[in-house]
């Protein structure tokens, strides 16, 4: 018995030596990362930074419709997406992406592929993305009349750009805009696109946030290829320390009676006490945030429920195949309004259309055809998502507002930025992995998919880590006042535990350089001890 708390008391120092500093690291960012986070091009920033298609295609030689442009550049067939938007080089372009040989969804673990860009105005392939058409797609996204723009060259990855939605972009080109923000854009190198911006305020703040809190500096570099086994073994190790302390401040509290100094903790020392106190108090959190924080890494792939693929082309009716007489650019345009920056043609339950996007609100809909505007028969949504799996649908819901499973979040933070509109259509599905559907019945889009798996998951990291409760996010600032009390207390524990090793640490060494004599002296006193005087 003895001997078994020897080791609890050692295991929980030395962990804590070792561990603290990342504790107090992560407790702090945490912070940092309720208000900024990581960089991303959202698609209402993308949106914003486009020029508006009707404006940027007047007094020039007319468009080419998408099957001629498609043709000159020998991307004839069936097709997964269409786009036009003045997004690469300053110029109107077609982005398009062949459909995938399989005839449905590609897996998830396959990346998806990046466009082909084709000039809307001579049908040219674009073969290579230069410095000038970086610079050309750069100052369209400025929106300014002689932006100052730096060209700063083409990198793999950096502190900012470590997203794996990034990949099929690499190389990137990074230029700095010159403006008062400081904004650095980063420039496709195989679309010309902007995919990524981050302002001086986001890049100072995140070496403070989630670049440290994600252990990023293990990115990007000889440690890259272990990113993930270093996230997940240190939190194991935290979750060790954790526990091990919870037990150690319990064994040392007195419950009933005092220590002769009338304290019920023994320890005498300023950081000793405190940080005996802090780790009672907080340590269900501390225990709870380290281990959703291992949750949200996925370990060795526990969420993952080997469920098969949505099968969309079965929902849509095949891939997208435009129309023989399909309506012109022009008169897509005429009858959407004059912000319009993006139009998308997709084949949606059945029904070629066109996505017309405007910085804010929902996309217009309209006949690919015919260029009205489209209306869906009563249920043909629903009718159609029907067919995204082999089993039949349980229920069909109408989500009027958010709930625990669907709910948008700031668009800084991991998980917003995304589109959640309301209404929405929740088909559950009666199959083994008990699959959840997000539909927009506006457009007919899938928003998102969940099962089983990915809702223990919800619970296990989103509800634990960043506390996303309806009842709580809905009330702010209660959430933030809650995460912020919670978050210094457990890094004043933290700090506490990083002088104590600090202390510790040189003790030890300050040991190893005395005489030997002394070290003699020394080691008598220890081995005298059955157990040791504190559990920091």
């Amino acid at each position: 018995m003895l001997h078994a708390k020897r080791w609890l008391y050692l295991v929980h120092r030395w962990l804590g030596v070792l561990l603290c500093a990342f504790f107090a690291m992560w407790f702090v960012s945490g912070v940092v990362m309720m208000y900024v986070g990581y960089p991303k091009l959202t698609q209402a920033e993308r949106l914003a930074h486009l020029p508006p298609l009707r404006s940027a295609t007047l007094g020039t030689e007319p468009l080419l419709e998408p099957a001629d442009a498609l043709a000159r550049a020998g991307l004839a067939g069936p097709l997964q997406d269409l786009r036009l938007a003045v997004a690469s080089g300053g110029r109107a372009v077609y982005l398009v992406v062949p459909a995938a040989s399989t005839g449905d969804a590609a897996p998830r673990t396959r990346r998806a592929p990046a466009p082909a860009v084709i000039d809307a105005l001579t049908g040219e392939r674009l073969q290579r993305v230069d410095a000038a058409h970086a610079i050309a797609s750069a100052r369209a996204f400025a929106q300014e009349a002689n932006p100052s723009i730096d060209y700063q060259g083409t990198i793999d990855e950096d502190a900012f750009t470590h997203s794996r939605a990034l990949d099929v972009h690499r190389p990137l080109h990074r230029l700095h805009l010159g403006d008062s923000a400081g904004i650095v854009v980063y420039v496709s190198g195989t679309t010309g696109e902007v995919v990524r911006d981050a302002p001086l305020q986001e890049r100072a703040w995140n070496y403070a946030g989630a670049w440290i809190h994600w252990l990023y500096p293990f990115r990007g570099n000889v440690f890259n290829d272990y990113w993930t086994d270093i996230v997940n073994w240190l939190s194991i190790a935290g979750i060790v320390l954790t526990v091990t302390g919870t037990v150690v401040g319990v064994l040392r509290w007195r419950f009933q009676g005092r220590y002769k100094t009338g304290s019920r903790t023994p320890y005498r020392g300023f950081m000793m006490r405190w940080h005996h106190v802090f780790g009672l108090v907080f340590a269900l959190i501390t225990f709870t945030w380290i281990f959703s924080g291992l949750m949200s890494m996925n370990p060795w792939k526990i969420f993952d429920s080997g469920a098969a693929p949505l099968r969309q082309q079965a929902m849509n009716g095949g891939p997208l195949v435009l129309p023989p007489q399909a309506a012109t650019a022009q008169a897509l345009l005429s009858g959407v309004s004059p912000n319009t920056r993006e139009l998308r043609w997709v084949q949606s339950a059945g029904h070629p259309l066109v996505l017309a996007y405007s910085p804010t609100g929902a996309p217009a809909l309209l006949d690919a055809t015919t260029a009205a505007p489209h209306q869906w028969p009563p249920g043909a949504v629903a009718e159609a998502a029907a067919r995204l799996l082999p089993h039949a649908v349980a229920r069909t819901e109408t989500l009027t507002a958010y709930d625990l499973h669907y709910y948008d979040r700031a668009t800084h933070t991991m998980t917003g930025g995304g589109d959640k509109p309301l209404p929405a259509l929740r088909l559950v599905f009666d199959d083994p992995h008990a699959t959840w559907v997000h539909i927009d019945p506006h457009t007919g889009a899938v928003l998102g998919r969940t099962d089983s798996y990915r809702r223990t998951s919800r619970w296990l990291f989103s509800m634990l880590h960043s506390w996303d409760w309806l009842p709580l996010l809905e009330r702010r600032p209660l959430w933030d006042i809650v995460l912020i009390v919670l978050s210094l207390g457990g890094a004043v524990l933290s700090a506490t535990g990083v002088v104590i090793g600090l202390r510790r640490l040189g003790a030890k060494f300050a040991f190893v350089a005395g005489p030997a004599s002394q070290r003699a002296g020394r080691g008598h006193r220890r081995r005298a001890r059955v157990l040791p005087t504190t559990g920091g």
